[in-house]
């Protein structure tokens, strides 16, 4: 079943069998698999992250957008697989990023079980490991790929936890998202903004990285990263117009 990014309906990839409806053809699992991927990542980059769906043995879920994080990783527990869930709605340089971070997690893992840091030494040979196959021209955009070796020299627990890289990923943004978009950090305090097009909060205090804001209709307290992409509910004339995204 495909993404339905107002439903949240999930697209689940596995060695053995997808949840993803084709027309009956003579397409063996890998081909199926590949022509979902390239859907989300660079095509390039595709038959060597298809080929790892099988050698890895791991399930990929599509979910829904989280404001928490961008994909996570489950070791096997009580027979199940690996499980690694990403965002539908990264652009496909933010996707593969994420993916290849979450698979190191898995390859970490098998060789170190739970006996190391989650982002620690071992983990980050691992996803320097992974990630050198694809800096290339060929699958990243000379900005990304930059952006992405300066990255790599130390990596971060996330792509969110590297402002210089977040801010060039986000540049690759799917277009279409005219009008008043703001990374969140550059609001004033107690700004009404809207998330996810209908959703009216209102900004509050950072705490450490992310801010605390409140859903107005819920009185529900949310966090967010001080790089989520925002748009404003009414007029802010001391906004500088620097600040704000273009796409």
């Amino acid at each position: 079943m495909p993404v339905d990014k107002k439903g949240g309906k999930t697209t689940i990839l596995k060695a053995l069998r997808i949840n993803f409806t084709f027309n009956k053809t003579d397409m063996t699992q890998e081909e199926r698999n590949f022509r979902i991927m390239c859907k989300y990542i660079p095509e390039k980059a595709a038959p060597l992250i298809v080929k790892w769906v099988t050698l890895f043995d791991f399930k990929l879920k599509i979910t829904k957008e989280r404001n928490s994080k961008l994909g996570d990783y489950r070791p096997p527990y009580n027979g199940s697989n690996h499980q690694i869930t990403i965002n539908h709605n990264l652009n496909k340089y933010s996707f593969l990023v994420t993916l290849v971070h979450e698979i190191a997690h898995l390859t970490c893992y098998n060789n170190h079980g739970n006996k190391v840091n989650p982002h620690g030494e071992e983990w980050k040979k691992e996803f320097k490991n992974l990630m050198s196959n694809f800096l290339s021209k060929e699958i990243f955009p000379d900005d990304v790929l930059y952006g992405l070796m300066a990255h790599m020299r130390n990596p971060a627990a996330s792509s969110c936890s590297d402002p210089k890289l977040l801010r060039i990923l986000k540049r690759h943004d799917e277009e279409g998202k005219s009008g008043n978009y703001f990374f969140l950090e550059k609001l004033p305090y107690k700004t009404k903004f809207l998330h996810n097009g209908d959703r009216l909060f209102e900004k509050g205090e950072k705490r450490r990285t992310r801010f605390s804001c409140t859903e107005l209709a819920t009185g529900n307290i949310y966090l967010f990263h001080a790089l989520a992409e925002v748009e404003l509910f009414e007029p802010i004339s001391h906004v500088e117009s620097s600040f704000k995204i273009e796409f």
